[in-house]
């Protein structure tokens, strides 16, 4: 069983950055493929980025470029340093784990099997 929980949400003006974390249970840590999804209110949860167990990453065309994730192995954390924030990135924002590396349609939420509870991200104009 993992648990993943997720914190550094809040309140941002557009333009600014924000990070939000993941910390995660677990001993086999470094070998999940880890990633994070969000959901604005009134729409579908849309993938955001994920990061395979050896780093390498992969994100949605509306955030590349100004969104960046990453892993510390050794604190069983992920990480989403979002910059250039805009009103359209306000949402929950979900960490995601896979046991055994990234999962094969990894831009798709129901193929992952672990989430975390969200963390609200509030971009204001």
């Amino acid at each position: 069983q993992v648990q993943l929980v997720e914190s550094g949400g809040g309140l941002v003006q557009a333009g600014g950055s924000l990070r939000v974390s993941c910390a995660a249970s677990g001993r086999t840590f470094s070998s999940y493929g880890v990633g994070w999804f969000r959901q604005a209110p009134g729409k579908e949860r849309e993938f955001v980025a994920a990061i395979s167990s050896t780093g390498l990453s992969y994100y949605a065309v509306a955030v590349k470029g100004r969104f960046t994730g990453s892993r510390d192995n050794a604190k069983n954390t992920v990480y989403l340093q979002m910059t250039s924030l805009k009103p359209e990135d306000t949402a929950v924002y979900y960490c995601v784990a896979n046991l055994l590396g990234l999962p094969a349609n990894w831009a798709t939420s129901r193929t992952w099997y672990y989430w975390g509870q969200g963390t609200q991200v509030t971009v204001s104009s």
